[in-house]
């Protein structure tokens, strides 16, 4: 096993910077102590400071490596973790990776190690994360018949969900965007695209996720009035569990969902 250095290695937070990285320390034969985002504090005790520049061949080849080593499982596990943008994961998913790839067999299965268990861990976490957002996903139809979606999940969820809904939804445009992180994406009937709504251009409530009522197609109030009536009249009043409700749909996605505004 490589030593590993009190040295701190900076990156763009990216996953190939995250790949280059990794190719970094086996050529200069130094293992980071702390794998931080440019601009992080640096920790109290370090010996010195890289920046990792990030290249697409060198992460290439880094993934490549990788490839022959793990599952498609193991790999999916890899891109999917990194999308919880948890700062802890930094240097755990980088020791995951630098392992697998000294390993001579698989290392997907071996969760006595800290690395691969946080790493494990966080997958199911994201993918959790992903199959709620599937799940209280709550449109609007706006006036030129586009369907708008405001969320706030914990973790970055959006490439996970896109596809989900584009097969669900082929044949109508939508929008999903993501408030917190402050991009999303619009669907237009043949192809998605990565969009960012200026501040100057929003015309949603962060707070509710409502369109202002003159965006609204004509029948989209009635429809929304419709759901909730079904959502009180499906509640059997005298077997109401709150505390199983609030389990099964947590309080922090209310604010969008529109059986609970």
């Amino acid at each position: 096993m490589n030593p590993v250095t009190t040295t701190t290695f900076l990156y763009d937070r990216t996953f190939d910077g995250l790949l280059t990285s990794v190719f970094e320390a086996f050529v200069r034969k130094e293992f980071p102590g702390a794998l931080l985002g440019e601009g992080e504090p640096l920790p109290l005790f370090h010996e010195g400071v890289y920046t990792v520049v990030t290249d697409t061949e060198k992460a290439g080849r880094v993934w490549k490596a990788l490839e022959k080593k793990l599952s498609g499982r193991a790999l999916t596990m890899l891109t999917v973790s990194y999308l919880s943008e948890l700062p802890e994961l930094d240097l755990h998913l980088f020791n995951n990776i630098c392992k697998a790839v000294r390993a001579d067999r698989s290392i997907e299965t071996f969760f006595t190690d800290d690395d691969v268990r946080f790493v494990t861990d966080t997958f199911r976490r994201v993918r959790y994360e992903r199959l709620r957002m599937m799940q209280f996903v709550r449109f609007q139809k706006a006036k030129d018949g586009t369907y708008f979606s405001l969320i706030r999940p914990d973790f970055n969820v959006i490439p996970l969900i896109i596809p989900h809904f584009q097969d669900r939804f082929a044949d109508q445009p939508w929008i999903i965007y993501d408030v917190r992180r402050d991009y999303g994406c619009y669907y237009n009937g043949s192809e998605v695209t990565e969009i960012t709504i200026t501040e100057d251009g929003r015309t949603f409530d962060p707070r509710t996720g409502k369109l202002p009522a003159e965006l609204m197609a004509e029948d989209e109030m009635l429809f929304q009035e419709l759901w909730r009536t079904y959502f009180k009249a499906v509640c059997i009043k005298e077997r109401l569990n709150l505390r199983k409700q609030r389990k099964d749909m947590p309080v922090r996605y209310w604010a969008y969902m529109t059986e609970k505004q």
